[in-house]
């Protein structure tokens, strides 16, 4: 598995042909295409990121002392950026999501590029994965 350094570089290396604001957001539009399907059963009060501007659903599961999240948004600007946290932190552990900031967004500008509203939204999904990760420790923690 690759480090976060690693991934970090992969996302940044992923944004270098984009020279404009209008390609980025075009670009993070383009990852929102690639947000999984969630069945009716999933989208529920339970599952929506509360700050969003839209309503985005995020689960996650523990796998193998691991973390995996999958999200559904109705904008593909808040799909996209759910999808660049996806990217950073799916299959790592719980600890390394609550410990390791997601660096790369700030390396690309991308929350000063964003609508007060829409930064605000960033910031929810993140403290949701944190939370689910808090939860995953502790689920894991009783299972030991």
């Amino acid at each position: 598995m690759t480090t976060l350094k690693d991934k970090t570089q992969e996302i940044v290396d992923s944004f270098s042909s984009l020279k404009t604001p209008e390609e980025t957001y075009a670009y993070i539009m383009e990852l929102g295409k690639r947000q999984d399907e969630l069945s009716p059963s999933e989208k529920i009060q339970e599952h929506l990121v509360k700050g969003c501007q839209t309503q985005l659903y995020l689960i996650a599961r523990i796998e193998d002392k691991r973390i995996y999240f999958k999200t559904y948004a109705d904008a593909l600007i808040s799909s996209g950026l759910a999808q660049l946290l996806i990217w950073f932190y799916n299959g790592r552990t719980p600890e390394e999501v609550l410990k390791t900031p997601p660096s790369f967004l700030e390396e690309l500008k991308i929350p000063g590029s964003l609508t007060p509203s829409r930064a605000n939204g960033l910031y929810s999904i993140h403290l949701r994965m944190k939370q689910e990760a808090l939860k995953g420790i502790v689920k894991m923690g009783l299972q030991s």
